[in-house]
């Protein structure tokens, strides 16, 4: 009882002390100072080009060099304490593999031209250079072609999606569309800018990405998202409901007043636990005593990046050791629970050794670390939660699928209240955080099979406004 009252408490802060600004928030001078906002710096906007160009990624053999001797040269770590595994983090028995792989095997040539096999571009949204890959289907002229807007997030990249691409854009007579992707690394990750100047967060993301489909002449488009590419798209099908065309996420779940305090009602007794969650998959949500506890084990970083980013930027952007398992140890953890109890942290057995480094590289190379993290916080404050976004509903058709491993749950009596046109919430008996990563022919399968229902939605309701 309680965690209840602390939950209800929690709840009460929420509402009351950072405040439910809705009326504020949709206001016509709240979109437009989103959309006019520039974040890159001031007096270079009138230089700023809106054309869309080629890009492609390269790397100089002045980092590569530089990277090698820094990694050579690492300075001797402390040992892990017996059987410690990855539960005090990233356990540096590993580490000389790792650093030798990276220095040795990796073949630098082989995977730029890997990480360029599709089309990229740049364009200026905002002041800032956003980067993105587009991928458009072979398909006759008379079929319709549908965009979709995928969202990774940290400490992820555009890579996620990069075994998933071929699979969603090749084209099968069956579904009756094709898919187009446009797959942009957020502001501050990969090969796109950070901003100069505080208030980045996944609001404004959201207003800079539908920015760039609107720059790609999509008016409306369909937009699927986990970990931070979830949290921005669903502050872009809340602020744009009409240019949504639907929503598929991995990562579904909502903060809002509401939902919390829904939340914490299951926790009174088992009664009003089953009227919240399946009986099935309530140990994903309770105790609530195992779920704070979890966050208070695992959820460190977390509190680091969204309160002194920059301290921590600095050991990532001078040390090749420390980025990666920093970054790895966060990969182990979201990937399995249990990974904290194996020695390795099981990164082997979900993901090649090319591909995990892929994803430091776009770290390293360009310095991002810091800019990436920042979001947190700017996304995770009193300005960002004090506009009441969060509590305020969506009627984008949404479908959310639940990986067994992934991070937190949420069932559809919580998530209706803000996606209240929920489709479909499927849980998954396998997978984790990083879905399309680790599966991406199941990923893209429960994308596809989401964009048939959400297309049978829109084509029931016009049917059924014609009849009126």
């Amino acid at each position: 009882m309680n965690t209840f009252v602390s939950i209800l408490v929690l709840s009460a802060y929420v509402t009351l002390v950072l405040g439910s600004n809705v009326r504020e928030l949709l206001t016509p001078e709240f979109y437009d100072g989103l959309s006019e906002k520039l974040w890159g710096p001031l007096g270079e906007e009138k230089n700023v080009s809106t054309c869309i160009k080629p890009f492609t990624v390269k790397w100089s053999e002045e980092m590569i060099k530089d990277l090698r001797f820094r990694i050579k040269n690492r300075r001797a770590v402390t040992p892990p304490l017996e059987g410690i595994a990855f539960q005090y983090g990233f356990n540096t028995d590993n580490l000389d593999y790792w650093m030798d792989y990276w220095a040795n095997h990796y073949n630098f040539t082989e995977r730029e031209a890997y990480i360029n096999k599709y089309p990229q571009f740049k364009t200026n949204i905002q002041g800032l250079n956003i980067h993105f890959i587009r991928v458009k289907p072979q398909v006759p002229k008379d079929v319709e072609v549908l965009p979709l807007l995928m969202l990774h997030g940290w400490p992820g990249s555009v890579l996620e999606f990069y075994e998933v691409i071929p699979i969603i854009t090749e084209y099968c007579e069956q579904n009756g569309f094709a898919v187009e992707v446009i797959v942009p690394s957020l502001p501050g990750f990969g090969f796109s800018d950070g901003a100069v100047r505080p208030g980045l967060g996944t609001i404004e993301i959201a207003t800079v990405l539908r920015n760039l489909m609107h720059r790609l002449g999509f008016k409306k488009f369909y937009v699927q998202g986990g970990d931070f590419g979830a949290l921005t798209a669903n502050q872009m099908v809340t602020l744009y409901p009409d240019e949504i065309l639907g929503y598929h996420t991995n990562y579904p779940r909502t903060l809002g007043t509401k939902a919390l305090i829904t939340w914490a009602t299951g926790s009174i007794s088992p009664f009003f636990q089953n009227m919240v969650v399946d009986p099935a998959l309530a140990d994903k949500m309770y105790p609530l005593s195992k779920i704070f506890l979890g966050i208070m084990e695992d959820l460190g970083y977390m509190h680091i990046q969204a309160t002194k980013p920059d301290t921590l930027g600095i050991g990532m952007s001078d040390s090749p050791m420390a980025l990666f398992s920093w970054v790895m140890q966060t990969v182990s953890w979201a990937s399995r629970r249990s990974n904290k109890l194996k020695h390795d942290g099981g990164l082997h057995e979900l993901y090649s050794p090319e591909s995990i480094i892929d994803n430091i590289m776009l770290y390293w190379a360009d310095n991002k670390f810091t800019t990436a993290i920042r979001i947190y916080a700017e996304s995770y404050n009193k300005r960002t939660f004090g506009t009441g976004i969060e509590s305020i509903p969506t009627e984008v058709p949404t479908c959310t699928v639940h990986a067994k491993d992934e991070l937190s749950y949420m069932p559809p009596s919580m998530l209706q209240l803000k996606f209240t046109n929920l489709l479909s919430s499927l849980s998954l008996d396998d997978y984790g955080h990083f879905f399309a990563w680790e599966a991406p022919e199941v990923f893209t399968k429960l994308v596809i099979n989401a964009l048939v229902e959400i297309r049978a939605y829109h084509a029931n309701k016009n049917v059924c406004h014609d009849e009126l």
